[in-house]
């Protein structure tokens, strides 16, 4: 079994997100024993935005400059990883009611017609069906229990979205929220977030459980 271990967030040690995703993929190795994982940082090596030189995956065009060429092995090694992986663990902090922009360049990078859906005569098909991703959300406030507080949101409701776009189903949070409300309430969200972390990881890879965080 590949697993993708991915970080966006840009506080390094200090990211709740860095901790939970790092916890996520030491439990789900403890319980699925022999998987293979590969770390990807966000915050140090993220994709450039789209741009000009980088649509060559969706114009279909070969690449004329050097510029485009490079763009376009990019995506490729992106989107290959992307779709050798059977679990992604992804650390998602909420930045100003959404995800990172570097997390945000990643998916526009992966979002390749062809490769992680289609377009047919009834309307889109993902490809890439089969896997589980595990997002480690943390917020600072908490947005979760009032309805204001979930139109807020545009980090979950994405992700969850854009996965099932790409035609996966079996997305699972590990939410941590509050965590900027004082010592008492990260330590609640925290303690918290461990209880999903440990759901989550003892359930095989795309075998949704019952009763999601989500």
């Amino acid at each position: 079994m590949q697993l993708l271990h991915i970080d966006s967030a840009i506080t390094g040690q200090q990211s709740v997100s860095r901790q939970l995703t790092a916890r996520t993929v030491a439990a789900w190795q403890a319980a699925h024993p022999g998987t293979r994982v590969q770390y990807l940082d966000l915050a140090t090596e993220a994709p450039s935005h789209l741009a000009a030189e980088s649509l060559g995956f969706r114009t279909g065009q070969a690449a004329a400059t050097d510029a485009e060429r490079q763009q376009n092995a990019l995506s490729e090694a992106l989107v290959n990883q992307f779709l050798a992986a059977d679990v992604i663990v992804i650390g998602a902090p909420l930045y100003n009611f959404s995800i990172p922009s570097q997390l945000k360049a990643w998916i526009d990078r992966i979002a390749q017609a062809g490769r992680t859906f289609k377009y047919t005569d009834k309307g889109p098909v993902g490809l890439a069906g089969g896997k589980t991703v595990i997002v480690a959300s943390t917020r600072g406030g908490v947005y979760s229990s009032s309805e204001g507080g979930q139109a807020m949101e545009h980090q979950e409701s994405y992700l969850k979205v854009v996965f099932g776009f790409f035609g996966i189903t079996d997305v699972r949070f590990v939410r941590a929220e509050g965590v900027g409300m004082g010592p008492d309430a990260k330590a609640l969200a925290i303690a918290s977030a461990d209880k999903d972390i440990q759901a989550h990881t003892s359930v095989p890879a795309n075998q949704p459980q019952v009763a999601q965080a989500a």
